[in-house]
């Protein structure tokens, strides 16, 4: 019996929706075209790029991996699988949102550094960014460590 399926017409239609909605707010934004320009803008996009490409997102959409595990004899739900070989969807989740917050410390640290606030709010956004990137590095390398158990550093959480 020769099977024959359809087509799938999804990535074709999601790319002309993707078209048509770029394609009507140029024409309705014809006369101020300012926001092409806008360096925040592209940066964050790019940044949302880069940030869905290192956390495994694409490895999830090439092999369709589960969401979580729950063990059968425990109950005990899993979000990072225990192989250095797979991962869960949960796991690319929290990976995404870690390197979002390293990121904003990284953000926080350059601002302190450059602008022309006054030297209490400097320090402020200093040390803020100073603790969201020691502890929310110490969380991936405590998760790398979990998944690579040959892993010898750590930061502040093992």
């Amino acid at each position: 019996i020769r099977v024959i399926r359809p087509p799938n017409y999804a990535g074709p239609l999601m790319l002309g929706f993707l078209l048509a909605i770029i394609g009507g707010l140029v024409y309705l934004r014809r006369n101020n075209l300012d926001f092409l320009y806008n360096k925040n803008g592209w940066a964050f996009v790019a940044l949302c790029f880069v940030l869905a490409m290192t956390s495994g997102q694409m490895w999830n959409h090439i092999r369709g991996p589960p969401y979580a595990h729950k063990n059968p004899h425990n109950g005990q739900v899993s979000y990072i699988h225990g192989s250095s070989q797979a991962q869960f969807v949960a796991e690319t989740h929290i990976v995404i949102l870690l390197n979002a917050a390293i990121t904003l410390g990284m953000v926080l640290l350059h601002e302190a550094a450059t602008s022309n606030m006054e030297i209490g709010k400097r320090r402020i956004l200093c040390v803020a960014g100073l603790g969201l990137v020691g502890f929310f590095f110490s969380l991936m390398l405590s998760i790398f460590r979990a998944k690579y158990h040959g892993y010898p550093y750590s930061f502040l959480i093992s």
